[in-house]
């Protein structure tokens, strides 16, 4: 790993934590994964691309698991995405959003940590960079959806119809 730091294991589904606990758990995990990723890219490369590539992988499995397991809790039957959905339909649309976007950023990982993994061909440094850094820019603009929707979820629910500024 580049900076030695791994974000901590996921916890134990069904542990009996509130679902706001598990979320910020979540989080937390995903944007230590994140900056790992940001750091092995921001390395040097030229002259060490083989080196180069395999701190990138790490850091993308790393960040692929992070996000696996924050999908994953995401979908439970008590998590807050889920309380939304039931207790607010008008939302519901929104959860499911939510969720596929997650599917979708999840398969984006796997598949360039594969394409990365397979060493068919030089590793185009710059290219690499791009096309994390489009998928790092998704995934924050993903998290910012979900709690910019939990956000609203709480202020109906406290019957506040407009948050304030």
């Amino acid at each position: 790993m580049v900076s030695g730091q791994e974000p901590e294991t996921s916890p134990a589904a069904g542990d009996g934590r509130p679902a706001l606990d598990r979320r910020r758990d979540d989080q937390g995990r995903t944007l230590a994964a994140i900056h790992l990723l940001e750091a092995a890219l921001n390395a040097a490369a030229p002259g060490r691309e083989a080196t180069w590539s395999q701190e990138v992988l790490a850091a993308l499995r790393t960040l692929g698991e992070a996000t696996t397991v924050e999908a994953d809790n995401a979908a439970r039957p008590d998590s807050l995405l889920s309380d939304i959905a039931l207790g607010q339909p008008r939302l519901r649309h929104r959860v499911h959003g939510v969720r596929a976007q997650y599917r979708q950023l999840a398969a984006a990982l796997t598949a360039l940590g594969d394409e990365l993994e397979s060493g068919d061909a030089a590793v185009d440094v710059p290219d690499v960079r791009q096309r994390l850094g489009w998928l790092l820019t998704a995934l924050r603009y993903q998290r910012a959806r979900e709690s910019d929707l939990i956000y609203e979820a709480l202020e109906t629910a406290l019957g506040d119809d407009e948050p304030s500024v």
